[in-house]
């Protein structure tokens, strides 16, 4: 196969399944989860955190964190301190004061993002029982009409047979040749 077709082969592949409905439903969900996803934040962040606040205080949780040393081998960055205004710490001469680089583990950002997570989970979970129930609602219904269709379907099959056997008792079936020609005889014999 050549290299030309082999790539048409797989752009008309590509197209065939970009086309089925669940590619696109693929796509719509994630653009609503990278939006949903704001809204889990803001939830966190705006609604969550002050009621975390209460009993915690001014929990920052992107704040928390440990200073973790450095192994002895290891020579870390300097940088110029500063104080609370933003402002260059200066010795004597007027240099700059240098510090070691902290290295932290920020375990918050983690805490925040598990709260995130969690939201998030009840979130999907509701949507889903709340879209279980309707699906089953709908199945209960067709199920119920396929029910009532076949038991109306049944009495008017058994209504038409009550007829038959009613059309049958009043008039009597007719008679078979072999009776008809028993008949025939049996007169034909009288006279």
């Amino acid at each position: 196969m050549s290299k030309k077709k082999r790539i048409r082969s797989i752009w008309e592949e590509f197209k065939t399944f970009i086309n089925k409905g669940n590619a696109m439903a693929l796509a719509v969900g994630t653009i609503i989860g990278g939006a949903f996803s704001g809204i889990t934040k803001s939830v966190t962040n705006d609604l969550i955190m002050p009621l975390v606040n209460i009993f915690m205080g001014d929990a920052d949780f992107s704040q928390w964190k440990i200073a973790l040393p450095y192994a002895p081998w290891v020579t870390p960055d300097q940088v110029a301190k500063v104080d609370e205004a933003g402002n260059a710490v200066l010795d004597a001469a007027g240099n700059p004061v240098m510090e070691d680089v902290v290295n932290y583990l920020t375990y918050g950002n983690f805490v925040s993002a598990v709260i995130n997570f969690l939201i998030m989970a009840v979130v999907v979970f509701f949507i889903v029982k709340f879209v279980n129930r309707l699906t089953e609602a709908a199945s209960r219904k067709e199920r119920e009409a396929a029910e009532a269709e076949a038991a109306a379907k049944a009495a008017a099959e058994a209504e038409a047979a009550a007829k038959a056997a009613e059309e049958a008792a009043k008039n009597p079936p007719a008679p078979t040749t072999e009776e008809l020609l028993t008949q025939i005889r049996d007169l034909l014999a009288k006279k």
